[in-house]
């Protein structure tokens, strides 16, 4: 069984979930293989947790030489492990720096890429992908016919399945060339936790838009009670109400939660591009017309200002 390469998105070597939905996806595919880019303190420990979902073997690359780069160096030591391994494919989270990672690649490769991916399975002649596109207004599937397949998903497109696997690590070198390291970063600051899970990687995401009238306290509430990040559409970031790291939408993060639930949104098609792959959409609007009604699988049509504060009681008293 040929191996399929995942690379690991962790923070400080603690594994990321989209890392662990991509390994259940690439058990579609063949035998999962982890590429662990990080300290070298810290690859057991990540191997130990990628075990945990059916890792078989992980390629654990120490980042001394390439930390503080951006990501070409990444893209050059990927390369090298997929050439001393000769994968099936290669999967990689859907993130602004996997998708960059997964391009530097695929050109290395003289491979074929498919970003956005949104389901991934075994097909005749390579894996069949699904995804949305032309701003969300087409389903289409396909599949890279040159070289190996790369393929970014997006997060929440599959449910991490615990299997064990034997998660063996191997050292690789890897030797990375100056012209990787032209951009270098000289500064970084820690995002300040909010205590909510990644926009991008939430289960649960509630959003607030113009409806909200800049109060988004029944939005966060709601999230809060729920679990749930915090989205918000363009209108409501350009009026300077959330920063623009909370913007879902065309110009901002792309979404697919299990439960998208959309308060005082009107539903323009650059909103809808970002969230409407979610598996669920609820959506609550006075205007019984507006667009996202369009889209929704439940829809209430009220004041979001006494809805979602009514919800969030109810949501508390079934918590406990």
């Amino acid at each position: 069984m040929s191996e399929v390469l995942v690379l690991v998105d962790h923070v400080d070597g603690a594994v990321r979930k989209p890392t662990f939905e991509l390994l259940t996806i690439a058990r579609r595919l063949g035998e999962p293989s982890a590429v662990f880019i990080g300290a070298a303190d810290q690859a057991a420990a990540a191997a130990e947790s990628l075990g945990k979902y059916g890792a078989e073997k992980v390629y654990a690359v120490d980042d001394a030489q390439i930390r503080g780069y951006l990501v070409a160096p990444k893209a050059e030591a990927l390369q090298q492990v997929a050439g001393q391994v000769s994968p099936a494919a290669i999967l990689i989270s859907s993130t602004a720096e996997g998708k960059e990672v997964a391009g530097r690649l695929a050109v290395k490769l003289e491979s074929g890429l498919i970003t956005d991916a949104t389901d991934v399975q075994a097909g005749e002649g390579g894996p069949v992908t699904t995804q949305s596109v032309f701003a969300g207004n087409y389903t289409v599937t396909a599949k890279v016919t040159q070289g190996t397949p790369i393929i970014t998903v997006k997060p929440n497109s599959a449910t991490p399945e615990e299997v064990a696997g034997a998660a063996a690590v191997s050292e690789v070198a890897v030797t990375v060339s100056d012209a990787a390291k032209t951009a270098q970063i000289i500064a970084s600051q820690p995002r300040q936790a909010t205590g909510r899970p990644e926009l991008t990687e939430a289960a649960i995401v509630v959003s607030g838009g113009r409806g909200t009238g800049g109060n988004f306290e029944p939005v966060e509430q709601l999230a809060d009670s729920l679990g749930a990040a915090v989205g918000a559409s363009r209108a409501a970031v350009d009026s300077g109400w959330v920063p623009h790291t909370y913007q879902v939408g065309q110009t901002g993060k792309t979404v697919s939660p299990q439960l998208y639930v959309a308060a005082g949104i009107s539903g323009a098609i650059q909103h809808r591009a970002g969230m409407q792959t979610s598996k669920t959409i609820i959506a609550v609007n006075k205007d019984e017309e507006a667009p996202i009604f369009e889209l929704v699988d439940f829809g209430v049509v009220g004041d979001l200002h006494a809805v979602l504060p009514a919800l969030t009681e109810k949501v508390t008293a079934r918590k406990g």
